[in-house]
């Protein structure tokens, strides 16, 4: 399942954004600008199209990364980014320091661009979900699998205490390493949240994040907590930064800001178009304003996004 939210509304999602946050609320805008820092940036769409939008003529050179130059990345709250999961990162122009992007579906090659371009590759998995499309689905057993997630065909709640989601979930590490990605986003971590059939609760889900921190940093690579704001405390430090959805809209981004206050990322995504409408429309300035402007949203790294999340995005200012 690509990417779900805390709230009961809305189950998961799918990809593609560029972000940081500010409180100045922002107009539409149809053309697509450069962002030169973390607090600096015009507001900002980018059209999808049959294929990835060339670069545009006056834009700059992407920042370089921020956080530690040590083996493990270590990013700074207010580091720009770029989400895209509903299918292959094929443009590397935003001029954002990250790009988050499914494991699965991307090559090293892609990876590889993605450095070129002066960025760090956050890669995306379902940690606790059995999807069946994987290529590694046929590894699970009956006894890992939970209920169905609610609204997404072929997924089901997994096990996390099962000594065999969590080496399957190892070799998804490994793969993670092998492509040359820098951190990865596990997903569906908040079965706790949800009817799992498994009867997992929040312990299970803070145990489950920190072996997952202990064997990605074990591989060189940074983690970060996707949504599950009740176990923020439990994990902040042994991951280097969330991956948020909506906690505007549902007035939780106060469980959060723990990461901006060490100086760690909150990656946050708004839609503000709804679970119906994914298209190349800017939203209005008053839908920017709810996005955007919150208490501590100047650390946050906030993108407007379509549902599926797709290439589209929209920065706050």
């Amino acid at each position: 399942m690509k990417l779900m939210t805390i709230s009961s509304v809305v189950a998961a999602l799918g990809v593609a954004m560029v972000a940081n946050a500010s409180p100045i609320p922002c107009g539409d805008s149809s053309s697509t600008s450069s962002t030169t820092t973390p607090t600096s940036a015009a507001t900002t769409t980018a059209a999808e199209t049959s294929s990835d939008p060339a670069p545009s003529s006056t834009e700059s050179a992407a920042p370089e990364p921020t956080g530690s130059s040590s083996a493990l990345w270590q990013p700074a709250a207010g580091t720009s980014w770029q989400i895209v999961l509903s299918a292959t990162l094929k443009d590397t122009s935003a001029n954002v320091q990250a790009y988050d992007i499914d494991l699965f579906d991307n090559t090293a090659a892609t990876i590889t661009k993605i450095h070129a371009a002066g960025a760090k590759a956050i890669c995306y998995f379902s940690a606790g979900s059995y999807e069946d499309w994987r290529s590694d689905a046929s590894k699970f057993k009956s006894a890992d699998l939970g209920k169905t997630l609610d609204g997404w065909a072929g997924e089901n709640w997994l096990n996390t205490k099962s000594a065999n989601v969590r080496a399957i979930m190892a070799a998804r590490l490994d793969l993670a390493k092998s492509k040359g990605c820098d951190a990865v986003d596990p997903d569906n971590i908040d079965a706790y949240n949800n009817s799992n059939g498994l009867g997992l609760t929040k312990a299970d889900a803070i145990d489950y994040i920190n072996y997952l921190a202990t064997e990605a940093h074990a591989r060189g690579l940074a983690i970060g907590l996707k949504n599950s704001g009740e176990i923020v405390s439990s994990v902040i430090d042994n991951v280097e930064f969330s991956v948020n959805e909506q906690c505007a809209q549902y007035n939780e981004c106060s469980l959060y800001s723990a990461f901006t206050a060490k100086n760690k990322p909150v990656f946050h995504i708004e839609y503000p178009k709804g679970d119906d409408t994914s298209n190349t429309k800017s939203v209005t300035a008053a839908q920017v304003k709810k996005a955007c402007v919150f208490t501590g949203s100047t650390g946050f790294s906030t993108l407007i996004k379509n549902i599926n999340l797709d290439s589209w995005f929209q920065l706050c200012s």
